[in-house]
């Protein structure tokens, strides 16, 4: 199929592009890497008035470290973090979740920011951003605001952003001392879009899961300091909540049982490594 006829705009700067969502609203849709929005504007999902490309606009290009984040601007490419130097040693997370991120040649266009605006609730970037209570930085003509993660993500592929907003970056937090991270999910292929996916984070006295595929967006939980049984029983009260459902990839028994299986994985793993720096 093709698209359904829109106007392009290529905007030189972040002040263009504000003005064209405030002028043209739910009628303008933003293009960085185009990996999400090229499809539905294929199979019409998507019918834009005007579509705003914003990958010539320096300012959204390079990443930075501020006041305990890593911030990724609306530019930033996956493949380009994904060779970031020293990525590992900043969000462990993040560098362990990003090769599961598609393919190399989606990575090499699709942007990080792209991933959390398209907001699917199989794809690891949100997850990640959820799991390391990150935050997602939006902008209009008009104002600049800041939400939660946790916050933005509201349904399947629907979030907080108003029609007039654009994401203008997002922030992972930085490693923290003695913490563990650890990544895991399961999909038909590797690049698929994972049928279930599992991201733990764990530091002395906490440990905190968060699950990606299951529900209608990622979802995580704070679950203390638990082993043996009681853990077990946590888990299982996480995959009932999630309210996983039958599809053409998975049953929602099996969804539940990868999220006790890969849960407990990831937290033991992420543990492990939060003891091993603690050691050092």
């Amino acid at each position: 199929m093709k698209p359904a006829p829109f106007d392009y705009i290529r905007a030189e700067s972040l002040d263009e592009a504000l003005a064209a969502l405030k002028q043209y609203g739910s009628d303008a849709r933003i293009m960085a890497g185009g990996q999400s929005l090229l499809p539905m504007l294929n199979m019409r999902l998507a019918k834009p008035a005007v579509v705003v490309d914003v990958m010539r606009i320096a300012a959204l290009a390079s990443p930075a470290v501020e006041k305990g984040s890593l911030v990724a601007p609306a530019g930033m490419r996956q493949a380009a973090m994904l060779a970031r130097p020293g990525l590992a040693a900043e969000v462990p997370l993040l560098s362990l979740a990003l090769p599961w991120v598609g393919h190399v040649q989606t990575r090499a266009r699709g942007t990080l920011c792209g991933s959390v605006a398209h907001a699917d609730p199989s794809a690891e970037i949100p997850l990640c951003l959820v799991a390391l209570k990150g935050s997602v930085r939006l902008r209009s003509a008009k104002r600049k605001r800041s939400v939660a993660a946790e916050d933005f993500f509201v349904g399947m592929m629907l979030t907080d952003k108003a029609d007039d907003e654009m994401i203008e970056a997002i922030a992972f937090p930085t490693i923290r001392p003695g913490t563990g991270y650890a990544f895991a999910e399961v999909g038909r292929r590797h690049g698929d879009f994972a049928i279930a996916a599992c991201a733990a984070v764990v530091e002395q006295g906490r440990m905190r899961l968060a699950v990606g595929g299951v529900g209608d967006r990622p979802l995580a939980r704070d679950l203390g300091a638990l082993d043996g049984s009681a853990l077990d029983d946590a888990l299982n009260a996480f995959a009932w909540e999630l309210g996983a459902g039958d599809d053409v990839h998975a049953t929602a028994r099996f969804r539940r049982d990868l999220v006790r299986k890969l849960g407990r994985q990831v937290l033991e793993q992420a543990a492990e490594r939060a003891n091993r720096r603690d050691a050092a």
